[in-house]
């Protein structure tokens, strides 16, 4: 019995379309989560008042200005 043939006899009892589809809608969900955590950093932005001011050296994303 060759591979091919022992592969061609076992069955995962799931059609074919349901792994990609699993897939898509891991992926999607994903998605949902990282776009739903877009605005975290401005919602407290109160707390970081003093990064936004230009004498500190960090612009408004937090990083050190050149």
């Amino acid at each position: 019995m060759t591979l091919l043939a022992a592969a061609a006899e076992t069955s995962s009892g799931v059609p074919a379309f349901v792994f990609p589809l699993c897939g898509a809608l891991f992926f999607t969900f994903l998605g949902f989560v990282t776009w739903s955590f877009r605005d975290v950093a401005y919602r407290h932005s109160h707390k970081f008042e003093a990064t936004r001011h230009d004498e500190t050296g960090v612009d408004e994303f937090g990083h050190t200005k050149h």
